[in-house]
């Protein structure tokens, strides 16, 4: 990932995530609509994946809030402070997950 140090290089992976993640959440996600099952087990894998899919869904959701998020922190100069303690958070975190709020500890804290 970009070199946490970097703020440019952090706003453009920070860009390329959410641009990312904007056009997998543009996908649809296939209804039943006029689909016919040969089985209950078919209906039931499609149903399963359909559910599957919307969990994905929201997971990406949560996730492109989170990169926002570290936009506006990146913005506003408190980029790589946790916001939870104040501390910094570790390049080797923020190089690994570059939307991290909170720093490892914090992180683990909260689990």
């Amino acid at each position: 990932m970009a070199d946490s140090r970097d703020p440019v290089a952090v706003r453009a992976a920070l860009v390329g995530e959410a641009a990312r993640l904007r056009a997998e959440l543009g996908e649809p996600i296939e209804g039943p609509g006029q689909m016919t099952y040969g089985s209950q087990a078919a209906a039931a894998t499609h149903v399963f994946e359909q559910q599957r899919d919307l969990a994905l869904r929201d997971r990406e959701r949560a996730q492109l809030r989170q990169v926002e998020e570290a936009l506006e922190r990146l913005d506003a100069g408190a980029y790589g402070v946790c916001r939870s303690c104040g501390k910094p958070i570790a390049p080797e975190r923020l190089e690994a997950i570059p939307w991290a709020a909170t720093c490892i500890d914090c992180a683990r804290a909260a689990r």
